[in-house]
């Protein structure tokens, strides 16, 4: 028997954070994928505290379907960030492929003003 969905994208998330880590030059942006809602944080790893934050549950994002969300959640996370002095970041996609409301969110982001 094989791994579940889960077991797979924990593994391939741990693969991921062995090389993509945020300093405090180029902070790292996460992102975590539900089936209703998809959240990203921008984190400096080197003193474990997350800069800034965005959702779909925000009251600003009101979009139709899931993948307009997350380019909202994009540009929404890319707002904040520049506000907050921060203009490049590392992406970590979390284990998820890059695909779908992900690729959306990462477009959103550089849409927003951010270089990863």
């Amino acid at each position: 028997m094989g791994l579940s969905k889960e077991e797979r994208r924990l593994r391939i998330r741990r693969r991921i954070r062995k090389t993509v880590s945020g300093t405090a030059d180029a902070p790292r942006l996460s992102v975590f994928r539900s089936n209703k809602e998809i959240y990203a944080q921008i984190i400096d790893d080197s003193t474990g505290k997350t800069l800034v934050a965005a959702s779909s549950r925000d009251n600003s994002v009101n979009e139709e379907n899931k993948q307009s969300t997350a380019t909202a959640v994009g540009k929404n996370i890319a707002e904040k960030a520049i506000a907050a002095g921060i203009s490049v970041v590392r992406f970590d996609r979390g284990g998820y492929l890059y695909h779908g409301r992900v690729k959306s969110l990462a477009e959103g982001a550089r849409e927003g003003g951010l270089k990863f």
